[in-house]
């Protein structure tokens, strides 16, 4: 099993509209709901592919309940943990040509609250195989939180997995995770590289065990123990890049649980990423662009 970890849980709204007029009344196309935060996209990427999986994390207020319901309904297993805080909504406006993202801060969570979930997350352990760490802290948590997760999962022999921005994804190689996954911005806030390689070997060299950045349309770059790769796209996919970062750590989990050889952990991992731009909401992939895409990827 793997379990996937939502500390900053959320409704994920998203508007497909007309072009939008930003100082105007605007008509929306369609609306899609649905549970949503990083890990929880992971998870949906991972069951559509077939894997056992476990959402866990913090969900709070009417918000989280309306998560709970949604993932109940979706047939994805949830272990959240209940806080007294309102847990966030996040907002999507997709027009043709662009998406623009509102993420709320989400609830603040104190101390009592986050130790149950630590209990929580030390039982989920003993049956998983692999954990994903992704996403936002919740207010009150400090920036060392993934770091403190990955160890607890390194010192119970469970390979995890970061995907963070801003401290917490500096702090994170402390924890020894097997896999640090930023995109090229992230990174760069995080090390203050100028070159995405120098600045993943500069993760690798605090104590992360691989590097995996995503680049965007330029493909994905992964520096690891065993050499660097790049994984080169053969042409853009046109869509909404919301979530395309989370379903590249699905394919990423998928190479923890059944080992293969980084090349092609690679080339599957950002197949994955190319086909969920083309799906309309995060956590889902078009799968006719993933068997198209997938061959033509070049890895060097």
């Amino acid at each position: 099993m793997i379990v996937t970890v939502t500390l900053n849980a959320a409704l994920d709204v998203t508007y497909e509209t007309p072009p939008v007029s930003w100082d105007g009344v605007n008509r929306v196309a369609a609306v899609h709901r649905r549970a949503g935060g990083k890990g929880v996209n992971v998870a949906r990427v991972l069951a559509a592919l077939g894997e056992e999986v476990l959402v866990t994390g913090l969900a709070g207020g009417a918000t989280g309940r309306a998560v709970e319901q949604d993932l109940e309904v979706a047939g994805l297993r949830h272990a959240l943990v209940p806080v007294s805080g309102e847990s966030r909504t996040t907002l999507v406006v997709a027009e043709p040509g662009g998406h623009t993202l509102f993420n709320e801060p989400g609830p603040r969570v104190a101390a009592d609250e986050f130790a149950g979930f630590l209990r929580t997350y030390e039982a989920l352990l003993r049956e998983a195989r692999a954990v994903v760490l992704s996403g936002s802290l919740p207010q009150g948590l400090p920036a060392t939180t993934y770091a403190t997760l990955a160890a607890f999962a390194r010192d119970r022999g469970v390979p995890a997995i970061v995907d963070a921005d801003g401290e917490p994804l500096r702090h994170a190689p402390g924890g020894r995770p097997a896999i640090v996954k930023p995109n090229a911005e992230e990174l760069a806030r995080a090390v203050r590289h100028g070159d995405p390689e120098e600045g993943a070997e500069s993760l690798r060299d605090q104590g992360a065990g691989a590097v995996v950045v995503s680049l965007g349309a330029a493909g994905v770059l992964a520096v690891t123990g065993e050499g660097t790769y790049r994984a080169r796209m053969p042409y853009a996919v046109e869509g909404n890049p919301t979530g395309a970062g989370d379903a590249l750590v699905a394919g990423l989990a998928l190479g923890l649980v059944s080992p293969c050889a980084w090349p092609e952990l690679l080339r599957r991992a950002a197949a994955l990423g190319a086909a969920a731009v083309a799906a309309p909401v995060a956590g889902a992939f078009d799968a006719g662009v993933y068997e198209a895409v997938h061959p033509l990827i070049e890895i060097v």
